[in-house]
């Protein structure tokens, strides 16, 4: 095991980033790399932004977004480059506790959920206001129950943790 350690340590140069995911978050970047990756050049460039926009829909991406997006990087987005940039935004994120405290703040008996109609409410009318895209997104992936309470816990654990693989 120490010889593969080794090879990869070698293979990945000076760069840590790789010890910040585990083998199946790195696999899903891959996959992930692969899909913007739309010539298969290795490096994700401009051309490659503007045809995976088409490929979701999107067909009048303004140059000056994409230039944007591609200066976000030091140099060409490799997929080590690739990797480090999600490793740098993931690196902000606020501690599950932080998040957790945020929400126990709108749930005074700490029943450990928020009724749907509150919460959508404060999301589109309190500061970064939500967009109605963004809540039919919210609530695809953190569905309500029958009564209309958000459980608010899963939704932290995901932020933090990702998606729950036991489940698949």
């Amino acid at each position: 095991m120490a010889p593969r350690k080794a090879k990869r340590r070698a293979a990945e140069g000076s760069s840590n980033v790789f010890s910040m995911f585990d083998q199946t978050q790195i696999q899903e970047f891959k996959e992930a790399f692969t899909v913007i990756d739309q010539n298969r050049d290795g490096i994700i460039d401009k051309d490659d932004l503007r045809e995976t926009f088409a490929a979701m829909g999107r067909l009048n991406v303004k140059n000056e977004e994409l230039d944007a997006m591609i200066k976000e990087a030091s140099g060409p987005i490799n997929f080590t480059v690739f990797l480090t940039m999600f490793g740098e935004k993931l690196k902000g994120a606020d501690p599950e506790d932080v998040i957790m405290g945020a929400f126990k703040v709108l749930d005074p008996d700490g029943k450990g959920s928020i009724k749907k109609t509150f919460l959508e409410e404060l999301l589109t009318t309190q500061c970064d206001r939500f967009t109605p895209e963004e809540i039919r997104n919210m609530w695809a992936a953190f569905p309500p129950d029958v009564a209309g309470n958000v459980d608010y816990k899963n939704i932290c654990y995901i932020i933090t943790h990702g998606e729950d693989k036991e489940g698949e």
